[in-house]
């Protein structure tokens, strides 16, 4: 496999396995949305934004799987992890110090997709840094 091959191959590995999470953070909010509700409760917002982060976390995760706009999503990712991991600051509760941790290392790699963006392997190819772009 060529250079370009393992990194095209790379940021598909990239894109799924950060797409994923956000896919099963929508999943856990309809199977579960006491639990969001609650952490939204805590900073005074309406439990029922819930539902636009449900529809936020679907939609911005199977997008990047897909390899569709990846640079703004990944942006925009980045973006809400940062804002959400103040969610789940609770020096009390170690689980939610945490998930604090863990978004902000998220936005770290989405940033790093923001750079890179697609690679090859993606319904929508970036057609920066020399990537063709499909028709």
């Amino acid at each position: 496999m060529s250079a370009n091959g393992v990194t095209d191959a790379a940021l598909l590995a990239a894109r799924c396995l950060i797409g994923l999470l956000f896919v099963a953070g929508a999943v856990q909010k309809i199977v579960s949305p006491g639990d969001a509700q609650a952490l939204l409760e805590m900073q005074g917002l309406p439990a029922v934004l819930v539902w636009p982060a449900f529809a936020f976390n679907a939609a911005a995760g199977l997008l990047l799987i897909a390899g569709v706009w990846v640079r703004p999503v990944a942006v925009v990712l980045a973006v809400y992890c940062g804002v959400t991991s103040f969610f789940h600051l609770i020096p009390s509760d170690p689980w939610q110090m945490s998930i604090f941790a863990k978004n902000w290392s998220i936005a770290g790699g989405c940033l790093a997709l923001a750079v890179a963006g697609s690679g090859r392997l993606a319904l929508r190819p970036d057609t920066s840094q020399g990537q063709a772009r499909r028709s």
